[in-house]
């Protein structure tokens, strides 16, 4: 008796949990005018793709055939996605980037009105030299949600996870915001690591860091994945900071409304013509934005696909006949994050692409 008593108690919590269940937020649904939660496994093959199209050009020097190889894969993909996007960050103006353009419509055509941000390579310089952390990237928003970036391309930024992302702020000296993300974090400052671009414009940041008994992370190029890295536990990296580009800043954002933490960022131009250039467009220059400042809308997706081994993903990978890669994919809306190891036959792959 006692056991058939646990059991109808056990099948009741069961069902009442599952009844939970069938009756989630309704915030996690879709509209048709909205993307739709298929659209992240959509966006990854795109990812997947450009990052197997450059990987043949890794460590041979060449970045322009590189970043030609996975441009030419990721058009090709976008092309069968059900959607209606605008890509507002892209290649270039048209012709200056004959593929990706700003203003470009990519997908089927059908379905939502999106935003696109695209990077077929983030970091071609690190895929050219073979070095670590380069990516293949793709964000989608609701159209309209992605802040305009073509006003002035460098902005100052601070990145960090969510154990302290209500406690820092960019207008804070370096060394308190580097003591609140310790505390944060239960860590003592000097086991704390900024991720930041090696540039001799941040000679000065570097010492800043320094001096408030912090470490460094110097790294070339992609700070797209530094910064994601600096979101996740065991990545090793804590923060990012120092003056990146603009349009990278929202793509980051796009990941980090998934994710958690935060990034924060103010324009910084690079002449009395730019600066004047953002006047012009309506923006103050000492305004810090958010991350939702960045992007607006709380519907958004972000897929990144590892070109070389770093940090946030492995890299392409060749053994016999199959080509293995390792995906991120996330969607802002549910917090659903999602890493994908894609396993492709190599055969099969290149006559696809032909």
């Amino acid at each position: 008796m006692h056991r058939r008593n646990d059991y109808d108690s056990v099948m009741g919590s069961f069902v009442t949990e599952k009844n939970n269940f069938a009756h989630l937020s309704p915030r996690l649904s879709v509209s048709d005018a909205e993307p739709d939660r298929n659209l992240a496994l959509e966006l990854v093959r795109a990812t997947e793709a450009a990052a197997i199209a450059s990987s043949p050009w890794v460590g041979f020097g060449d970045k322009n055939a590189a970043d030609g190889a996975a441009v030419d894969a990721m058009r090709g993909l976008l092309s069968t996605v059900n959607f209606n996007g605008v890509v507002v960050i892209g290649e270039g103006e048209k012709d200056e980037a004959p593929m990706l353009f700003n203003g470009e419509q990519v997908g089927n055509g059908t379905g939502a009105e999106c935003d696109v941000a695209v990077d077929p390579i983030d970091g071609t310089r690190l895929t050219a030299l073979g070095l670590n952390n380069a990516l293949s990237v793709l964000a989608v928003a609701d159209r309209g949600s992605m802040f305009d970036p073509s006003a002035v391309f460098y902005m100052e930024k601070l990145v960090t996870g969510p154990e302290a992302a209500e406690l820092v702020d960019l207008r804070l000296p370096v060394k308190q915001n580097l003591h609140l993300i310790a505390k944060a974090k239960g860590k003592k400052i000097s086991q704390v690591t900024v991720t930041i671009l090696d540039r001799p414009r941040h000679a000065g940041l570097i010492e800043e860091i320094r001096a408030a008994g912090a470490r460094t992370k110097l790294i070339m190029d992609g700070d797209v994945a530094g910064a994601i890295a600096a979101t996740r536990e065991g990545t090793g990296v804590d923060a990012l900071m120092g003056i990146g580009g603009t349009p990278e800043g929202i793509v980051t954002a796009c990941a980090i409304k998934a994710l958690g933490g935060v990034i924060q960022g103010r324009l910084w131009p690079t002449d009395d013509d730019e600066k004047q250039k953002a006047i012009d467009a309506g923006h103050e220059l000492d305004r810090v934005l958010t991350t939702n400042d960045l992007v607006t809308s709380d519907n958004c997706y972000f897929a990144a696909t590892g070109i070389t081994d770093g940090d946030l993903l492995r890299g392409v990978r060749y053994k016999n006949s199959r080509i293995h890669t390792q995906s991120i994919v996330m969607r802002a809306k549910s917090g659903t994050i999602r890493f994908v190891d894609g396993e492709h036959h190599q055969d099969k792959w290149e006559a696809y692409t032909r």
